[in-house]
């Protein structure tokens, strides 16, 4: 039960961390962060507004909410896509660009101070392992347990917003 008990408190208090960070220093919650990570890692900084509500973990209605207020601040804007009529694309604007460079070293920092500093290296290897275990058995598709072989911590002065690769935690300090 005390595994149990830990993780179920991760999970409900990391996020509610993460998202207090990110409305202290760049006035975004969490969730309109991940929505602008995710279109400025996507090629051309486009992705169909269906894909982009999967990739957040959101629902198509929850996702249309905050692209309406991202569009406002000119950080995303929407059009239809070319190649199929049925779909609405999500663009990263240049303005939105900036505001993920801007906001990704204070995000990277508080992940690594919340998540990766109080673990020893071999505690973030188990990590790693039992996340990817987990997420295979809730999700056997999942797609973040391919992207995270390529990614890697930031090095100073870089703006960086994916997680690390905890594998890979020897680029941390």
């Amino acid at each position: 039960h005390r595994a149990w008990y830990a993780l179920g408190s991760v999970l409900i208090r990391l996020p509610t961390a993460l998202d207090a960070q990110l409305q202290r220093d760049a006035g975004i919650s969490h969730f309109e962060y991940i929505v602008l990570a995710a279109l400025s890692e996507a090629p051309d900084r486009t992705l169909r507004m269906s894909e982009l509500a999967v990739l957040a973990e959101g629902s198509l209605s929850r996702l249309s909410q905050v692209v309406s207020r991202l569009e406002k601040r000119g950080w995303v804007r929407r059009r239809p896509d070319l190649t199929d009529g049925r779909y609405t694309l999500a663009v990263l604007t240049e303005d939105g660009w900036d505001k993920v460079v801007a906001t990704a070293p204070g995000h990277v920092e508080a992940v690594r101070a919340l998540v990766f500093d109080p673990l020893t290296k071999a505690q973030i290897r188990d990590l790693t392992d039992i996340g990817q275990r987990i997420m295979r058995a809730v999700d056997p598709d999942d797609r973040c347990l391919d992207r995270s072989d390529g990614l890697r911590w930031p090095t100073t002065g870089e703006a960086r917003h994916a997680p690390p690769d905890a594998a890979q935690s020897s680029a941390r300090p």
